[in-house]
């Protein structure tokens, strides 16, 4: 179930802010162990960046691409100072969440996805920094939760990018042999479960408790973390019954 527009919009200066907690006397040079190419200040200006870029594509009423490098202050603060950092992150989510808030829904706006509206952009931009706020708090060794609600949102919104992204990569491995299925059970959140069924054209997903060749069973925010890589499947609370290799094989085909 998505969320309305305005408690998005919330949600990003929220979740930008927790954020900007556990890089709080952070070593900002440290390795992201689920983002092995950054460190945590990398982390940090991906994060801030795409604020930016997003707020300027729905101020701008951009209907074509905007490239990053185009987008005033997306490479991060001036300084190298831990504090201008801090400031710089508050201040991109602050002014994103201010351009989706005064565009409303339904602005039509350019996007690399097929919805091309504000209401796109409010969402996707909650579970970016989201999910890159599970990357920072496992550099730093930070508790991870997510407001039920959000969580559940991610996932949907993540098998919506699957669907889209494995639309233009046919030619390539599938996600798993027709007639495989994934059960996704969260034990902490009512009817947060999905079904997922792999056919010879992709695969389809809904919300229900049925069987499955593999399920994967525990917190929703750690179920949300294992499918989107920032957990190994062996984490201590997260059970896999059945085939675990049918969701090694799916964890694998969708790392893009």
């Amino acid at each position: 179930m998505t969320l309305e527009h305005g408690a998005y919009c919330e949600e990003l200066v929220r979740q930008t802010a927790e954020l900007r907690s556990h890089l709080s006397g952070a070593d900002l040079a440290a390795t992201v162990p689920t983002c092995p190419d950054w460190t945590l200040r990398d982390l940090a200006v991906h994060v801030g960046g795409a604020h930016r870029w997003v707020d300027h594509i729905v101020r701008t009423r951009a209907t074509d691409m905007v490239k990053w490098k185009d987008v005033p202050g997306a490479g991060g603060p001036g300084s190298d100072d831990a504090a201008a950092l801090d400031a710089w992150l508050a201040e991109g989510a602050e002014h994103c969440a201010a351009a989706l808030r005064e565009a409303g829904p339904d602005l039509k706006v350019w996007s690399w996805m097929g919805d091309a509206t504000t209401s796109f952009w409010s969402r996707r931009m909650t579970h970016e920094t989201a999910v890159h706020r599970a990357d920072a708090a496992g550099t730093v060794g930070a508790p991870y939760t997510l407001p039920a609600d959000v969580a559940a949102d991610a996932l949907d919104e993540w098998l919506g990018i699957i669907t889209f992204v494995q639309a233009f990569k046919k030619s390539e491995a599938p996600l798993g042999e027709p007639g495989q299925s994934l059960h996704l059970h969260a034990t902490d959140a009512p009817d947060a479960e999905w079904f997922i069924e792999i056919g010879d054209e992709g695969f389809t997903w809904r919300h229900a408790h049925e069987k499955a060749t593999v399920a994967l069973r525990g917190p929703l925010a750690d179920v949300l973390r294992v499918f989107y890589r920032r957990l190994p499947a062996d984490t201590p609370g997260v059970e896999v019954l059945g085939d675990p290799a049918v969701l090694d094989r799916w964890l694998t085909t969708t790392s893009f």
